[in-house]
């Protein structure tokens, strides 16, 4: 398996510790950001003491262009592209009738669009590495199609890349590239912890070394049947 991925958002978070597990098992690493110049930089570096090849590359890939050409960037100072983790995403927490038209732009463009213009970029070049991975990121329950009290936007966005990702995934799976979705509850990282973690039956937040095991349980060359699937890393929670 060719070993060129690009992770977007990883300059900070749940989107760096994925980058950051995909060097040490021998990836080079095409790390994203779009504000988080100084921290991207950073985790590039970290990453190249795996003996990789790491960059560090800005956009806004809510804009079509600019989701272009991180990824042709990509792709040409990596030599190639095999492996894409479209981790993009701002939440928000707000009841549907009081979304302004502001916010229902950004939450839609930052966590579905932004992943259509990202992919549909990639596409030639995971064709042509014979043989690529895609894991998508929702967040736990966005499959159930049900009332939302405080958070039907970002909701409407990740159960929108479900289908997206089970749609790809009937149509790539003759060109070996899977597509999948990592779904996950609160992270360690998460806001709210301490108020949050009564309502988790794991009685815990899911660790950023679990998600990551998520996300290479999808890219890991074993699992190129398993395709359309989404995996939650909940702990219990919302099921």
């Amino acid at each position: 398996m060719l070993k060129k991925a690009l992770v977007t958002g990883s300059g900070v978070g749940i989107g760096r510790a994925i980058a950051l597990d995909l060097a040490s098992k021998g990836f080079d690493i095409a790390f994203h950001y779009n504000k988080s110049a100084e921290a991207a930089n950073q985790a590039s570096q970290k990453a190249t003491t795996q003996g990789v090849k790491a960059i560090a590359l800005q956009a806004d890939i809510t804009k079509p262009d600019q989701a272009r050409h991180l990824v042709e960037n990509a792709a040409e100072q990596l030599g190639g592209l095999s492996v894409l983790v479209n981790n993009v995403g701002n939440y928000l927490g707000k009841p549907i009738s009081q979304v302004s038209l502001e916010e229902w732009h950004e939450v839609i463009d930052s966590n579905l669009n932004s992943n259509f213009y990202v992919t549909k970029a990639a596409l030639p070049y995971l064709k042509a590495a014979n043989g690529g991975r895609i894991v998508n990121f929702a967040c736990a329950n966005a499959q159930n199609v049900v009332a939302r009290r405080s958070n039907a936007a970002y909701i409407i966005a990740k159960t929108g890349i479900i289908i997206y990702t089970k749609s790809l995934a009937v149509e790539l799976i003759k060109d070996k590239i899977t597509v999948n979705v990592v779904s996950p509850g609160i992270a360690e990282n998460s806001l709210d912890l301490e108020k949050m973690i009564p309502k988790i039956p794991a009685k815990r937040p899911a660790t950023l070394a679990e998600i990551n095991h998520a996300v290479w349980f999808f890219i890991n060359p074993d699992s190129g049947y398993i395709t359309g699937q989404v995996l939650e890393v909940s702990g219990g929670w919302l099921l």
